[in-house]
């Protein structure tokens, strides 16, 4: 017998939310997560949010010392986005010059919590610097271990950066969320065109249209089934 067979509709504030494993242990362990406010409006962008902020703080702080300076050289010089940094700035005013932008881009994400259109910059400027750390991965010397057949193998300095394909990720989902938000602050009829048959045309799935009457969308949801 499947212990997960059975299937449990959960529903919260009146609103279909989906169904879970019903008998078995799985169910549990979901109803606590439930109750621990896991589904809580908005938590998983303000958790990604909070996690990029700190991101910035640290590693811009790492930047305005000597030591980190020199670790710096190996990906900066073979980073096809961000080698220019030493022609220009030099060894030291390459780290600052990141130091500078990742604080920036820090603040414009940490203010992004208020407000979106600074969210966005931000995100912006968050979607640029991994995607800058990110192209270094085949051009980075000695990355892929020949003793275990080279490609996939990571080695050297590669696993470091292999993290900022992650990081990319959640810059854009920052910044699609920022822009969603952002648009849904100005009255509809700026986004789009009312149709013969009232509803959205244009720009139907933005956010500003979705969420212009709460719980309308869900109600109706209701209604038709």
């Amino acid at each position: 017998m499947d212990r997960f067979a059975g299937r449990t509709l959960i529903a919260r504030d009146g609103g279909d939310i989906g169904r879970v494993p019903g008998p078995g242990l799985l169910k549990p362990l979901v109803n606590i997560l439930i109750k621990c406010g896991l589904l809580k409006e908005d938590l998983d962008y303000h958790v990604i949010r909070a996690a990029m902020v700190l991101i910035f703080f640290f590693f811009g702080y790492q930047k305005w010392w000597a030591y980190e300076a020199q670790r710096l050289i190996p990906y900066i010089s073979n980073g096809p986005l961000i080698f220019w940094l030493y022609p220009v700035f030099g060894i030291r005013g390459a780290s600052w010059f990141l130091g500078c932008c990742e604080w920036t881009f820090g603040t414009l994400l940490f203010l992004g919590f208020w407000y979106k259109k600074l969210g966005i910059l931000g995100a912006l400027g968050s979607c640029a610097t991994f995607l800058g750390t990110v192209t270094i991965i085949p051009f980075m010397p000695d990355g892929w271990d020949a003793s275990a057949g080279g490609f996939p193998a990571m080695t050297g300095n590669v696993p470091f950066l292999m993290k900022d394909v992650v990081l990319v990720a959640a810059s854009f989902y920052l910044l699609r969320q920022d822009v969603l938000r952002s648009l849904a602050s100005l009255p509809c009829g700026h986004l789009q065109r009312e149709n013969d048959s009232g509803h959205c045309s244009g720009h139907r799935s933005l956010w500003g249209c979705a969420r212009r009457a709460p719980g309308e969308g869900a109600g109706r949801r209701r209604g038709e089934a």
